[in-house]
């Protein structure tokens, strides 16, 4: 049995690459209108597709037709549950006529997966016959490993005319680590008061740690950071090795985003706060005294 992933930047495929090679022998990679090279370093990939290169294929409609083009054959095609993901790979299963299996977490074998439900809070086994498109849940899955991979190859496909275009990309630019690849998270909630706090309170924490920052949906509803900080079932979900929660309650929404981090530490004033649950230490006690001392405490 042979699987298709889709490749969207080094550290995604990585990933990807381990759940595909949990589920067949044979693993292709594809990138959309990339360099065939940028991936060719994951061990087991037996071949890496370039579809064609030095073409933007930024619409959803177009990696789905792009993938449909040379898909056939593929038992599976398996790509980043992540916004890109979760928009191009549901019109590629209509398109092929595939079953569509979303955000596993584990490959029980060729036709069996975990997918978590409710916010996190009860995983399913879901099974299914024939061709198939999943998207893979990153944080449960070890990157593969640097190695050489097989023969590269170059394709063109067409593309029709889309509704849609993009006009404008707008990113973010940090010095920080991203929060889907950080060791370390440090994260605010409402209990911060507002934006300045955020800053002056976790900023500097932050530093020490080499951290990423991120925050509750309560806080970017809020105005105190962008939503791209944003963890949680409708942000980003992590799993780094120490995750810090200053000021968060612990709502369900938040849970489902950063439960499987791998040591949490609490903080907040009150005790009887949702997030002590799930902490592996929590602290009672006031941002303005906690804070402060903590980050005096590590140091330079």
């Amino acid at each position: 049995m042979s699987v298709l992933v889709w490749a969207s930047d080094v550290v995604s495929t990585a990933r990807l690459v381990t759940a595909a090679r949990s589920l067949a022998d044979s693993v292709d990679v594809a990138v959309l209108g990339g360099d065939v090279h940028s991936m060719h370093w994951v061990e087991g990939v037996n071949r890496v597709i370039s579809l064609n290169p030095g073409t933007d294929i930024d619409t959803a409609e177009h990696q789905a037709e792009a993938l449909a083009a040379i898909c056939e054959g593929y038992a599976a095609v398996l790509g980043a549950s992540d916004t890109t993901g979760k928009n191009a790979l549901p019109r590629l299963a209509a398109l092929t006529d595939r079953v569509m299996i979303s955000d596993i977490i584990e490959v029980r074998d060729g036709n069996r997966f975990v997918r978590p439900i409710y916010a996190g809070n009860a995983l399913a086994e879901v099974s299914a016959e024939g061709p198939l498109v999943i998207t893979i849940r990153m944080t449960a899955f070890d990157p593969a490993t640097q190695g050489e991979s097989g023969d590269a190859e170059v394709r063109s496909v067409a593309l029709s005319t889309p509704l849609a275009r993009v006009v404008e990309r707008k990113l973010s630019e940090s010095d920080r680590p991203e929060l889907g690849e950080a060791r370390v998270i440090v994260s605010g909630g409402r209990g911060l008061g507002d934006g300045e706090n955020f800053q002056r309170l976790l900023t500097p924490l932050a530093d020490k740690l080499d951290a990423a920052i991120g925050a509750s949906r309560a806080a970017v509803d809020a105005g105190y950071v962008p939503n791209d900080y944003q963890v949680g079932q409708t942000g980003k979900v992590v799993a780094p090795e120490l995750y810090i929660a200053v000021g968060i309650s612990g709502a369900i929404q938040h849970l489902a985003g950063m439960k499987d981090s791998k040591t949490i530490v609490a903080i907040n004033k009150d005790p009887e706060a949702p997030i002590f649950a799930v902490a592996d230490y929590g602290l009672v006690a006031d941002l303005e005294d906690a804070i402060p001392e903590l980050t005096e405490k590590l140091g330079a």
